[in-house]
């Protein structure tokens, strides 16, 4: 099997499992809203709202590490509405071991899906080091005579180390087209 038609199989399968898990994920936690109260509609902004969260937070996450940014809040609140998706499937499962194991099965796997897919990092070359100049003398040595006594060469500078020539991250601007971001 070439790489072309790996990618698609792997692309099937991706829309396969994203697909269902996330149908039984959305109709769990809207089930479960209706259920103890809410309307239809709101049921369904639930689900929407609890499991998009979950993959926008992953991806944030991940824009995060690639910028060199803190990621705590971020891992944070992607555990807690990860969580919160699994409570409700396994809320809505008949109550014993296996019931709830089953139930957990599409957020599970919807999580572990967006996990693989977020973690595939494009592949970077390996950073280039800066190359030192080589410690050369600018003037050639006299021949050794009587007359004149040979003098040592002055010490190269020191190198200076590469994690010093570095630069820092870009500090990123403030992103007011992202509404309800407490600053």
């Amino acid at each position: 099997m070439n790489a072309r038609t790996e990618s698609a199989v792997r692309l099937v399968i991706l829309l396969a499992i994203g697909t269902m898990a996330g149908a039984a994920a959305f109709t769990h936690v809207h089930d479960l809203s209706v259920a103890h109260g809410q309307p239809h509609w709101i049921g369904w902004a639930n689900a929407v709202a609890v499991e998009l969260m979950a993959i926008y937070l992953g991806l944030d996450l991940r824009a995060r590490r690639r910028a060199g940014r803190p990621v705590g809040l971020v891992a944070l609140l992607l555990v807690a509405f990860a969580l919160l998706s699994l409570a409700a499937q396994v809320a809505e499962a008949e109550p014993s071991v296996w019931g709830w194991t089953v139930a957990a099965v599409p957020s599970l796997a919807f999580l572990a899906l967006v996990k693989v897919v977020l973690s595939n990092a494009p592949i970077t070359p390996p950073a280039v080091k800066p190359q030192q100049p080589a410690a050369s003398r600018t003037e050639e040595p006299a021949p050794a005579t009587d007359v004149e006594p040979v003098r040592p060469a002055a010490p190269a500078p020191p190198a200076v180390p590469a994690a010093l020539t570095v630069l820092p991250p870009r500090v990123q601007p403030n992103r007011p087209h992202v509404v309800g971001i407490i600053r």
